[in-house]
């Protein structure tokens, strides 16, 4: 097991504090492997085994439990009465009105609640109403590059870049050599999401049409986009899409955490703007696995990369618009803003001009950086820092 670090220590961090530990991502990305990871830790600390409650609702062994109340009275039984009591719910959604069962639970003085879930909607609607302020959430996100680097090692990094996005950053497929078993690894992935995560909730039943919509937006990763687009490019291709159908299934897509949507920021004006956003898939590798290496433009593969990156750093992330140009990605934290530009190579003066442009159009003194493939000495322009990188996403700058 890759040991998730930065996950781990945020869920150490909140051990026995009064609020239920969310854990959120997409299907097969490490929540479970989380959990493995944490028990260890629980156990080195002196937790015995009977204090420990884990539960996996995907698992055919707990078919029985079929609402909340069995669930809750499942847990209620093994739970030690003068002993703190671990429970772990893996894919609790499964379960009809599972937030009631979590709030009975979360109530008693003796446990410390953790679960997790592969849809957003797992803190939207009554959830989020019953539990206001007493949960806190870890997103997980697949392997970063750093992770991938930690496991496969540093040697010929631009090469171990290229298996990182042509081979998925799924954690399984490390151990996963042979390219046919990765792709049959990530057909199972992707066809689990679409059928059960997806259609199956949403009551979907043309799935050409969904899975037309996905190969679209792996397609046009970077682009900017909006629903009447996409339908309007699709119809024209022969595939008959209406804009609320288009809207329903991002929506779907984004709950499942397939995809990502980063809204633009007008940077003078400081707000948020309503039209168009840009969209970043959770794994490059499941872009691959559809698409192949058919136009992949491997600067937006990298700028999607860098956005997965940000968020794993805990930025709130937009698309940056300054007049008339736009900076690929404004970062926000509670430190401030930064603003990113990347492109794979600049190499050529005209390219290097261009995107050193938008960033010097914003007049204040956040950090600007250029990230790019190339590697070349320490440069910076009038403030605008240019890194490579690979050495970024290793915290190497």
């Amino acid at each position: 097991m890759i040991e998730r670090k930065k996950y781990l220590e945020q869920l150490i961090s909140f051990k026995d504090k009064d609020l239920i530990k969310v854990i959120t991502g997409i299907r097969r990305c490490g929540k479970s492997t989380l959990f493995d990871l944490y028990i260890d830790y629980l156990k080195e600390k002196g937790i015995e085994d009977e204090q420990i409650i884990r539960i996996n609702l995907e698992d055919a062994d707990y078919d029985f439990i079929k609402n909340y109340k069995d669930l809750y009275e499942y847990v209620k039984a093994k739970l030690i009465s003068d002993k703190q009591n671990y429970v772990f719910l893996d894919e609790v959604q499964i379960v009809e009105d599972f937030q009631k069962a979590c709030d009975s639970l979360y109530i008693k003085k003796n446990v410390d609640l953790y679960i997790t879930g592969s849809n957003a909607n797992l803190l939207s609607g009554e959830l989020a109403t019953l539990l206001s302020g007493r949960y806190v959430e870890i997103k997980m996100l697949p392997l970063s590059f750093e992770e991938y680097i930690s496991y496969r090692g540093e040697s010929d990094l631009q090469q171990k870049y290229v298996d990182y996005i042509t081979k998925s950053s799924f954690p399984y497929t490390l151990n996963l050599e042979n390219v046919k078993d990765i792709r049959a690894y990530l057909d199972g992935i992707y066809n689990t999401i679409l059928i059960k995560d997806i259609a199956t909730r949403k009551k979907i039943s043309d799935i050409s049409a969904l899975d037309s919509v996905v190969r679209f937006m792996f397609d046009n990763i970077g682009n900017l986009c909006s629903s009447t687009k996409i339908a309007n490019t699709m119809s024209s291709s022969g595939r008959n899409i209406t804009v609320p159908t288009v809207e329903s299934y991002l929506s779907a897509l984004m709950e499942a955490f397939v995809l990502y949507k980063a809204s633009r920021y007008d940077i003078k004006g400081k707000q948020r703007l309503s039209s168009g956003a840009k969209y970043y898939v959770s794994d490059i590798g499941l872009r691959y696995y559809l698409l192949g290496s058919k136009n992949a433009d491997q600067g937006h593969i990298l700028e999607n990369i860098v956005y997965l990156e940000l968020l794993r750093r805990g930025y709130e992330v937009y698309v940056g618009k300054v007049d008339n140009s736009e900076v690929d990605f404004i970062a926000i934290n509670e430190k401030g803003e930064e603003y990113y530009q990347v492109a794979y190579t600049v190499m050529d003066e005209k390219v290097l001009g261009r995107e050193l442009k938008s960033l010097e159009n914003i007049k204040d003194h956040n950090p600007k950086y250029l990230l790019t493939m190339d590697f070349t000495p320490y440069t910076s322009y009038n403030g605008i820092k240019q890194i490579n990188v690979l050495n970024w996403l290793l915290n190497k700058e």
